[in-house]
């Protein structure tokens, strides 16, 4: 159905009504005759003024009528629509330090970089939320909040994509990360209160201890998955020949488990994609599914169309020609 959003606004169109019972009018713009010197004649006071046409004034008052209902938005209502609510309010706190570079990964069978492999995965992830608030963290020396909680999964998946390692620095604030999570969700309901929490590594930068953030998190009810990555195993080539090493030496993963211990949470650790993919999909689970719907009308709003037609009648007032009342033929002396 058909809704005006400012309907008060109909009070201006007496607006033009008051303009001309209360403002003086204008004068002729030559007086009240036209002086001819050289001739010694005038031209009679009927000659110098133009009637403004009937035409010309209900295209202007047209013109007007459709501006006021412009601006007190048109909006059509569609139908309601039941759209899921989980009643989550998930955050999602990627590390972007310099050791994410290090292609331990498997994807598309291929070796990929840490940061890839979360970007491809943690997007089918968020794509899957549908019904939950997401939001995006990106952590490194600092944490940034990249994207508030939104319904807009589509641009968290592409802010996401689009970011790049060393973006937030190259050293690991892990403390900082959780501590700005908390921030943005205490204000929340308690139970939808959703940290995942993605690092490779030991909390190197930053304000916030990782401990103190911990402690943040639980007083508020925060509950926090986090996931170490990184493989255990990784094949070295040198000049004296290949090596296996173990490019997760430095991941806490004392720490990321007492993290998620304390809050509610759990801990996981992601060697490979596939790893990873069946991590969210833990997730999944463990959180709890949809337990309503919310009914909402699509609202579509229409003030585009009277203000068309007010600048086309606004185009049709200016372009009628002014009629001229024709002096009679004669001249009058000066």
């Amino acid at each position: 159905m058909l809704e005006l959003a400012w309907p008060w606004m109909f009070a201006l169109l007496p607006l033009p009504l008051l303009a001309m019972l209360l403002l003086p009018r204008a004068r002729g713009l030559f007086g009240s005759a036209l002086h001819l010197p050289h001739l010694g004649v005038q031209l009679p006071q009927q000659a110098d003024t133009s009637a403004v046409p009937n035409t010309r004034r209900l295209f202007a008052l047209l013109a007007w009528c459709l501006l006021v209902a412009a601006a007190a938005r048109p909006q059509w209502l569609g139908p309601p629509e039941d759209v899921a609510r989980t009643g989550r309010d998930l955050l999602l706190a990627v590390d972007t330090s310099g050791s994410m570079s290090i292609e331990d990964m498997q994807l598309g069978g291929g070796a990929v970089p840490r940061f890839a492999a979360i970007q491809a995965i943690a997007s089918d992830f968020i794509e899957r939320r549908k019904g939950d608030r997401v939001g995006l963290i990106l952590f490194g020396t600092r944490a940034y909040l990249l994207v508030p909680l939104t319904f807009d999964l589509k641009t968290v998946g592409k802010q996401l994509l689009d970011s790049t390692i060393g973006l937030a620095g190259r050293e690991t604030a892990i403390g900082d990360a959780v501590g700005l999570a908390v921030k943005r969700l205490r204000d929340r309901p308690q139970e939808q209160r959703v940290l995942v929490l993605l690092t490779d590594g030991v909390n190197t930068s930053g304000e916030l201890d990782p401990a103190k953030a911990t402690d943040l998190a639980a007083a508020n009810h925060v509950r926090i998955y986090t996931i170490g990555v990184g493989a255990d195993r990784m094949r070295v080539d040198s000049l004296f020949g290949s090596r296996t090493v173990n490019p997760s030496a430095d991941l806490d993963e004392p720490m990321l488990t007492a993290m998620a211990d304390k809050t509610g949470g759990r801990y996981f650790r992601a060697r490979n994609s596939e790893e990873l993919a069946g991590i969210y999909r833990v997730i999944d689970t463990l959180e709890p599914a949809a337990d309503a719907k919310q009914s909402l009308r699509p609202i579509e709003e229409w003030y585009w169309m009277p203000l068309a037609m007010a600048l086309a009648a606004a185009a049709l007032a200016f372009g009628v020609p002014a009629l001229r009342v024709r002096a009679r033929p004669g001249i009058a002396p000066a």
